[in-house]
């Protein structure tokens, strides 16, 4: 059976997407970061229905560092 994926699309202020990108990353498996739309600076968090959790923990915790804002919705 085929994993269920989940996506946040969200905005960051373009000075701060290599920030987080590094961050990200450096959670092995947990999430893909992806642009979504480069000219609003709109990203999208691609990951497996079971990290759903543990991705809210890590936006949680990086709200308090940088102003995240998500749109849409998942």
């Amino acid at each position: 059976m085929a994993a269920a994926f989940k996506s946040i699309a969200f905005e960051l202020a373009p000075e701060l997407i290599v920030d987080l990108k590094a961050i990200v990353e450096s959670y092995d498996n947990l999430a893909t970061l992806r642009t979504d739309d480069p000219e609003r600076h709109r990203l999208k968090l691609y990951f497996a229905e079971e990290a759903e959790h543990d991705v809210e923990r890590l936006l949680a915790a990086l709200a308090q560092l940088m102003p995240i804002r998500r749109v849409g919705v998942r």
